[in-house]
């Protein structure tokens, strides 16, 4: 992006569309290293030994899609109106079916529903109502977002933090034992993330809307042009995203 000022750039990405949940987008503009554990393989080997299968917070399906081989029944749910339709869409050839839920209710399927439920980076955890449909010996599998995940950046933007109160793994292991089920892996992943621009910056906060939870490109307008300024001294803009993978059992008995 060199000879593009921070206005052009920071307007770029102000108009660009955030439907769904692909980052194409910042192909180019930024990059991200991957968890050790290969989500995406994880899920599709659960999958292909499923009969049913409830995928939580599925975005716009992309990650589902994926899913080589997936079970005779398979659901997904989404709480945001314009990822539903995209989702729909793209779990078309799947045959997968798409709920639109309200995230401040249970889940609408009845108990003992499934034998495997996935969730990818979650906006929360049910994890009783994950207990209540899944099947006696079914399987819970979710990679989630870790407790301060992309805080450089939000200190960029909000300046200095409290630490994180929520997202720490053992908050996740209390909730899961308490809900019923035996957690049966946990690891964890610090990984880092290049910003080659503060175009790609701006839609990424547009996109990931908890990394600074009332961004405005007007408000903090300030903050992203010394961004900016930054960027184009030091080459990139570097923060971590922190993840876990968590899997757990409901007890067969």
């Amino acid at each position: 992006m060199v000879g593009r000022s921070g206005a052009e750039l920071i307007a770029e990405a102000a108009a660009a569309p955030v439907d769904g949940w692909g980052f194409d987008w910042l192909d180019g503009r930024a990059t991200e290293e991957r968890p050790p554990w290969g989500y995406a393989r994880l899920s599709a080997a659960r999958m292909a030994a499923a009969r049913s299968a409830l995928d939580i917070d599925t975005g716009g399906g992309e990650v589902l899609a994926e899913v080589p081989q997936p079970p005779p029944l398979l659901v997904a749910t989404e709480a945001w109106p314009p990822n539903v339709a995209v989702a729909r869409r793209t779990l078309e050839r799947l045959d997968g079916r798409v709920v639109q839920v309200d995230p401040d209710a249970g889940l609408p399927f009845r108990d003992a529903a499934f034998d495997l439920v996935t969730s990818r980076h979650p906006v929360h955890t049910p994890w009783a109502e994950i207990a209540r449909v899944l099947r006696p010996g079914g399987h819970y599998l979710s990679q989630q977002i870790g407790a301060g995940t992309m805080r450089e950046l939000s200190e960029a933007v909000l300046g200095p933090l409290p630490p994180p109160a929520t997202r720490h793994t053992a908050q996740a292991v209390a909730a899961a034992r308490a809900a019923g089920l035996d957690v049966v892996r946990l690891d964890r992943a610090v990984l880092r993330v290049e910003f080659h621009d503060v175009g790609a910056v701006v839609w990424f906060l547009r996109k990931v809307v908890w990394t600074v939870p009332d961004f405005d490109v007007e408000r903090y307008r300030p903050q992203l042009e010394r961004l900016h300024a930054r960027i184009r001294a030091d080459g990139v803009f570097v923060a971590h995203s922190r993840r876990f993978l968590i899997e757990a059992d409901k007890p067969a008995g």
